[in-house]
């Protein structure tokens, strides 16, 4: 055999051999754990309500210029 017909064949295991990894079909989670993910311990925020509140004044304000994705022409009267 050639040097290329070998790196050919070399290629093109390796490659089935990585895609098939991908191809997992059980989910990473399952859905009886997903609510220990929802649980509010698990978020990175100290007070969940004033940054809901900071995010909302920064939608409000940004509005006009599209940040944050908000609808709106940031008086933040609704």
């Amino acid at each position: 055999m050639r040097i290329d017909k070998v790196f050919a064949v070399i290629a093109t295991l390796t490659l089935a051999v990585a895609v098939s990894g991908c191809s997992n079909v059980e989910p990473w989670v399952k859905p009886y754990e997903r609510d220990n993910l929802a649980d509010p311990i698990m978020a990175l925020d100290s007070d969940p309500v004033y940054s809901s509140y900071l995010q909302h004044v920064y939608e409000a304000r940004e509005g006009a210029k599209g940040g944050e994705g908000a609808a709106g022409g940031g008086c933040g009267c609704n």
